[in-house]
């Protein structure tokens, strides 16, 4: 499988953004699809995840961004969206998604679990 993440930019805070990321190959529905975010210095860390049909496209996100960030996935277009909004600062980054078809739950937070990575987007939030 391969990962093409797209649609990040620069925003002023409080604005909106939307990334997406094209998935190859034809299993796409059966893929837990993630956000990760990595800013300089820090580790990489969850942002949000959608599951396969499998486990019933249930959509999960960190507490920081609930609320704000809104998760989806396109099964015809092989392609999960992360709707940004109410943009702060805080939420620059470069975002990566992320594919796992044999994901656990208790590991759907941990970057180590997924097999295969995008190139990432970078999104920047001014102040």
């Amino acid at each position: 499988v391969q990962l093409q993440a797209s649609g990040g930019g620069l925003v002023q805070a409080g604005g909106s953004l939307r990334v997406s990321c094209v998935a190859s190959g034809d299993a796409f529905p059966r893929y837990t699809m993630s956000w990760f975010r990595q800013s300089p210095g820090k580790e990489r860390e969850f942002v949000s995840a959608i599951r396969g049909s499998g486990g019933g496209s249930r959509s999960y996100y960190a507490d920081s961004v609930k609320g704000r960030f809104t998760i989806s996935r396109d099964n015809g277009k092989n392609t999960v969206y992360l709707q940004m909004n109410s943009l702060k600062p805080e939420d620059t980054a470069v975002y990566y998604c992320a594919a796992s078809r044999t994901i656990i739950m208790s590991s759907l937070y941990n970057p180590d679990a997924y097999n295969y990575w995008g190139q990432g987007t970078l999104v920047t939030v001014s102040s």
